[in-house]
């Protein structure tokens, strides 16, 4: 995966810097593999604006992933193709089982079309290949990762994310994730070996407003430069937040201020927390 560059012809274009799709292989969707995604324009089902600043973008067809590997147990699948995904920030290969059924997966790092990938306690410690976690290596990098066993990958799915095993006992695995937490999962749990690919996702500059707004992002007004009626942080001579912290319209502080629930069950398999 490489990035593209453009000359700069316009002011758009001057800071432009995209994704040149080196390795994807295949155009379309399977077609037996997509399903219809409506957008919400970020309101719930009460017809509310929960999420701001959604809204319009391109239509786009939901790939249906699996994250599921251990259903495929012990069954070679051939690497027909690597695609690419508007909904995600990963490209997905496109397995075809000796069973004859095709499946989408996350596509790992360094995986090409034509690779043989496998699911099982007894596959290799190869990328692309599914084991669970009392059978990977210690520190080998992993992707994919469930948080309880069958349930589904939930965990280090975004374009090169990695994780890695830091110990072991019989019951537990301890993972370091990206973003440096230490947590505890179940050794039954399956992941998937490797890193996720399009690495260079993470240097993409989309170049101008319109773009975003293919995404589905509408623009974002900043609270100062609203009037006192519409923002705590609006109104005064000149640029003023009143000396206040950054908070939301509705008076929560947004920087800093933790928001994760202390009696949160799952807290207590978090050995280590991100921010020590």
């Amino acid at each position: 995966m490489g990035l593209k560059k453009y000359k700069p012809k316009t002011a758009a274009l001057r800071f432009t810097t995209l994704s040149d799709f080196e390795g994807v292989s295949k155009k379309r969707p399977e077609r037996g593999l997509i399903a219809i995604k409506k957008g919400q324009g970020g309101r719930n089902a009460q017809g509310r604006i929960t999420v701001r600043h959604r809204g319009g973008g391109h239509k786009k067809f939901l790939r249906l992933v699996d994250f599921k590997r251990h259903q495929k147990l012990d069954i070679p699948a051939k690497v027909q193709a690597i695609e690419y995904d508007p909904n995600r920030t990963a490209r997905l290969a496109l397995l075809a089982y000796a069973d004859g059924e095709k499946r989408y997966i996350l596509a790992p790092n360094g995986v090409k079309v034509g690779a043989t990938l496998l699911a099982g306690p007894k596959a290799e410690p190869v990328d692309g290949n599914a084991l669970p976690l009392s059978a990977i290596p210690l520190g080998m990098p992993i992707h994919a990762i469930e948080m309880a066993p069958g349930e589904g990958a939930k965990m280090v799915r975004s374009a090169g994310m990695v994780a890695r095993i830091a110990a072991r006992d019989e019951a537990f695995a301890q993972i370091k994730l990206p973003s440096g937490e230490i947590r505890k999962v179940l050794a039954g749990c399956y992941a998937t070996i490797g890193q996720v690919g399009n690495l260079e996702h993470e240097n993409i500059s989309l170049g101008k407003a319109g773009r975003k707004r293919w995404k589905g992002i509408r623009p974002t007004v900043r609270g100062v430069a609203m009037n006192p009626v519409d923002h705590p942080m609006g109104g005064g001579e000149g640029r003023s937040s009143g000396g206040g912290h950054p908070v939301t319209p509705w008076g929560q502080l947004t920087k800093g201020k933790r928001t994760r629930s202390g009696r949160k069950p799952s807290s207590r398999f978090i050995v280590q927390r991100r921010k020590k």
